[in-house]
């Protein structure tokens, strides 16, 4: 049989490898830039996108088109072939008419692709609606979870190490968006949102999985070592939940690839998600019941006996 809890200290420090370098770029370049990397969604203004006939015009000379109206730009970003992407403040649709007025002006060519425009005041609506949700979901599942596991002692562990593995997976896909947007310039918008929490409910449900046949085991298995009820329940869903996530992985790759710019955020956010979350609940969920149950952290910075000697 394998022993996969037998090598938990290695699944926990590969979580930091992958979890560390999302959270450089998120203190790195997401924080610093939010202006940039957060989508008018959760920080309001206004999107123009302009698709030019030939060369589009410098960022500078946008800028002070904008600036003749007095409207300050955030980014200027290319889009596409010939396409540019103006990030402002919320404008109107006066403003708008003066601004591709203006550019017509200077004799250039184009045509308006997209225009969106999100008030300041729905915005921050949704970004608290955003953390309420994500709160109220991390206390429903605590809850199911000790109650659904009332039989065993100490409950409330197995809700504990389920959220912990969904701030596991979250840590990894905003830390894979973070990476994205300072590498490609991708922002996170309120599909980022529907893929995040589509991924937690995910990971969740696999975690339950590994939990309920644990739950299984300790029943049947009564005097058997914990961390060896554990593997083994953990080595009996392994291809459940393997080919179950393989499933909805091989979906996304498909809408991924074939499916066209528009989705193509939610489908790779999704896909990170889904890897995560069957990481998460096979190596590190069950493996946190076990050091829990062990209370390893009283040795994790004893000194050893050979060391004591020298």
């Amino acid at each position: 049989m394998f022993d996969i809890v037998g090598k938990r200290y290695w699944f926990f420090g590969l979580s930091l490898l992958i979890i560390i370098p999302g959270l450089i770029a998120l203190l790195a370049y997401a924080v610093p830039n939010q202006a940039t990397w957060l989508a008018i969604d959760f920080t309001g203004g206004s999107v123009l996108e302009l698709q030019f006939s030939g060369a589009p015009p410098t960022e500078d000379e946008i800028r002070e088109v904008y600036a003749q109206l007095g409207v300050d730009v955030a980014t200027v970003q290319s889009v596409g072939q010939n396409g540019v992407q103006i990030r402002s403040r919320e404008i109107t649709d006066q403003e708008r008419g003066q601004i591709e007025d203006a550019l017509r002006r200077r004799e250039i060519v184009f045509v308006e692709n997209q225009f969106s425009s999100v008030s300041a005041s729905i915005s921050s609506e949704v970004v608290r609606q955003a953390a309420l949700t994500v709160a109220i979901a991390a206390g429903a599942i605590m809850l199911y979870l000790w109650f659904a596991f009332r039989q065993l002692p100490h409950a409330f562990r197995y809700g504990t190490a389920a959220i912990v593995a969904m701030l596991h997976d979250v840590a990894v896909v905003v830390g894979s968006a973070a990476i994205f947007g300072w590498l490609l310039g991708w922002q996170i918008d309120s599909l980022f949102l529907t893929a995040l929490l589509t991924v937690i409910g995910f990971s969740v449900h696999d975690t339950i999985v590994v939990f309920d046949r644990i739950r299984e085991n300790l029943l049947r298995r009564r005097g058997m070592r914990y961390e060896d009820i554990v593997n083994h329940s953990i080595v009996q869903t392994l291809d459940r939940s393997i080919n179950t996530q393989l499933t909805a992985f091989f979906t996304l790759l498909a809408l991924a690839l074939f499916g066209g710019a528009s989705i193509l955020h939610f489908a790779l956010t999704m896909m990170i998600g889904i890897l995560s979350g069957t990481y998460s609940s096979i190596f590190n969920a069950a493996q946190i019941l076990v050091v829990w149950e062990n209370r390893e952290w009283r040795t994790w910075f004893r000194r050893r006996p050979a060391q004591q000697a020298a």
